[in-house]
């Protein structure tokens, strides 16, 4: 007999999960129905291990992704807004995730919640798959009895922070595609098209325009060293990569975010959507101010950013409220502060920021939008200039040894 893993659901509205023996799929079921239950779901064992063992070797090495953490947050709300015990609930939802390191992650934390400790207290070990944010709102839960309804608004705004990464990384896409192209077509016309013309205008180097002087020489450097060039790009690459992850070239990169001409629209919009995003929705949870604040700014993705809500953190610490020091900065609008002040005076600072995020991530949504409409247009000018040049630089001495050869 082989063994199926169930969810039910009871005739008294609560959600069982377990385990039972049956001949195959449609006697297991049966044998619910005839104990009343309606079905949810029911999976065969042996099927669930092979797919688990399919699903190691593929992703061994791959840890856990943010969408993993955000389906795991929204079953675990589902399941326990249905009745099913914290600790029935992890088990469920482990035997069935096909990230191998994940799956581990969520047994110990199911060991852990055995064992006494709370669910805040379980998920803190592992901070790269649950933020500050995520632990301190379900630790807020924890103290007010309102979990299931805290794991829901959690599920929210990793779904919101989800898609507006996504946002981000396709606007930036599009333009490192299109960028690729013209210097892929820059490089193909000068290591396979000029060498081909070089041989027709071999001797006549003195008649030759400086524009056809200079592509020549350029072209046949670029076929001669072409292993300097390429070995230039690549220590270029990398020591771009280790230089921005210093502190300063982290800071030159954040400033250089808000201050180009075509993205730092869309830039400022997401480190403003997601900063008050965070506040609002840790302070409406229920975490306290000088928690919330430190929090907001290890989130803000921005350095600046960061340095702003620190001296903020640093100031109410003191008993100063936020929008007094957030009158000294330029980097968020005057009517972002002033409707923050609106929100301490009346008590309403949660809503205030929640309604301020939203208006900003349509912001942000407008900025990509506008961005990416932009550079087609861009780079189109820019490819149609290249090519422009280096094909004009080619006729124009033919012209010209046409004319002296007619004359």
């Amino acid at each position: 007999m082989a063994q199926y893993r169930f969810q039910a659901r009871l005739s008294s509205g609560q959600m069982q999960a377990g385990v039972l023996a049956a001949d195959n799929a449609a006697a297991a079921a049966s044998m619910l129905r005839a104990q009343g239950h309606h079905v949810m779901q029911l999976v065969p064992l042996a099927n669930a291990a092979q797919s688990r063992r399919l699903s190691e070797i593929l992703n061994y090495s791959s840890g856990p992704s943010q969408k993993d953490v955000l389906d795991f947050t929204t079953q675990l709300a589902v399941m326990i807004r249905a009745g099913i015990a914290l600790r029935a609930a992890l088990d469920g939802i482990a035997d069935q995730v096909q990230n191998a390191k994940f799956r581990k992650i969520l047994n110990q934390i199911k060991m852990d919640v055995e064992s006494g400790k709370q669910f805040s207290e379980a998920i803190v070990r592992y901070p790269k798959q649950f933020s500050p944010l995520y632990v301190n709102m379900v630790r807020a839960s924890e103290m007010s009895g309102s979990f299931a309804k805290m794991l829901d608004r959690i599920a929210g705004y990793l779904a919101q922070q989800l898609e507006t990464r996504k946002m981000v990384i396709g606007a930036m896409i599009y333009p490192g595609i299109i960028g690729s192209m013209a210097v892929s077509v820059t490089v193909f016309l000068l290591t396979f098209v000029l060498p081909r013309f070089a041989q027709v205008f071999k001797g006549k180097e003195d008649a030759l325009p400086a524009p056809t002087k200079f592509l020549l020489d350029l072209s046949a450097w670029i076929v001669n060293y072409w292993y300097v060039l390429v070995a230039a790009v690549i220590v270029l690459i990398i020591g771009f990569f280790f230089f921005v992850k210093t502190d300063v070239g982290r800071l030159w990169l954040d400033k250089s975010k808000l201050t180009m001409p075509l993205f730092k629209r869309m830039f400022r919009a997401l480190y403003i959507s997601r900063s008050l995003s965070t506040m609002g929705e840790l302070l409406n949870a229920g975490v306290p101010m000088l928690d919330t604040l430190a929090i907001t700014g290890d989130v803000s993705g921005n350095m600046l950013f960061k340095k702003m809500w620190r001296s903020v953190y640093a100031s109410v610490k003191q008993g100063k409220k936020i929008a007094s020091q957030l009158t000294k900065t330029r980097l968020l609008p005057r009517a972002v502060v002033q409707m923050i002040s609106a929100g301490e005076e009346s008590g309403k600072l949660g809503e205030v920021l929640s309604d301020i995020s939203e208006y900003y991530a349509k912001a942000l949504r407008d900025a990509i939008k506008a961005v990416t409409s932009m550079i087609e247009p861009i780079m189109i000018i820019v490819m149609g200039g290249i090519v422009g040049f280096i094909a004009m630089s080619i006729i124009l001495p033919i012209f010209k040894m046409s004319s002296i050869v007619s004359g």
